[in-house]
């Protein structure tokens, strides 16, 4: 009986010490992306409070960016933040796109990645069922928009990927929708090889931009992303370029 009592001890031990490495492991990614995690600016955070034109609201798994004081304009728009990336950091894109009369969501991800949110949108689409709504996404978060577009093609009416694409799980050629992709001419993130292969991914009707000077880490407002290069447009003029893009394209469902 003294072996066995000996014995079960030791696994105790063992299951206890292998519980504590497990926590420290954990601990530790959790820690480090942290670290790695990009916060939103000054301009980012002030974004994000209500005044008498958009009243900006947590909601279950994001933010909702809603228009005062005018009529709420079609589609919906759900956004998804590059990877790593706190979503307030979309927020000076989604305050003018909600001045502008739509209503927008910005998503928040598990660890600040899309690839362990890709069904935030389910939220989004349930809270007016009635209404139409396009979906897309900065970076990483713009290749998880497709794969939930391409999976919910019914429910969405299009795709805009802010130095994105569509990948081979993301595909939506020979499909219906209508697509927006805009680059920016000095973005060193970006990978121009993948992106130039992925354009057979995307469908008949889409619209390519491209901002001269603009580079990665603009498409939001977070500060400078590592790789990128500098760019030679300041953050306020890249935000414009892109509302423009963004507002061109989204007319052809206003209503």
């Amino acid at each position: 009986m003294a072996k066995k009592a000996a014995g079960m001890n030791r696994w105790k031990k063992i299951a206890i010490w292998i519980s504590v490495v497990i926590i420290a492991l954990v601990a530790g990614v959790f820690a480090y992306l942290a670290s790695v995690t990009y916060s939103p600016s000054k301009q980012a955070e002030a974004a994000m409070q209500s005044d008498s034109k958009v009243l900006v609201s947590e909601i279950k798994h994001g933010y909702q960016f809603e228009p005062q004081g005018q009529d709420v304009i079609q589609p919906n728009i759900i956004f998804y933040p590059g990877g790593l990336v706190e979503p307030a950091g979309y927020a000076p894109m989604a305050r003018k796109l909600a001045e502008q009369g739509h209503r927008v969501y910005i998503a928040k991800m598990p660890l600040n990645l899309a690839m362990f949110g890709e069904s935030r949108a389910d939220t989004f689409l349930g809270l007016h069922p009635d209404e139409t709504y396009v979906i897309g996404g900065h970076s990483l978060g713009g290749v998880f928009a497709s794969r939930y577009a391409a999976a919910h093609i019914a429910q969405i009416k299009g795709v805009f990927y802010l130095a994105s694409y569509a990948d081979e799980s993301g595909k939506l050629d020979g499909s219906s929708l209508s697509a927006l992709q805009i680059t920016g001419s000095k973005d060193g993130v970006l990978n121009g090889e993948e992106w130039e292969k992925a354009k057979n991914n995307l469908p008949k009707d889409t619209t390519f931009v491209s901002i001269e000077g603009g580079n990665h880490g603009q498409f939001g407002s977070y500060g400078m992303q590592k790789g990128d290069n500098t760019a030679q447009i300041t953050e306020a003029e890249q935000l414009q370029q892109v509302i423009q893009a963004l507002e061109a394209w989204l007319k052809r469902w206003d209503k």
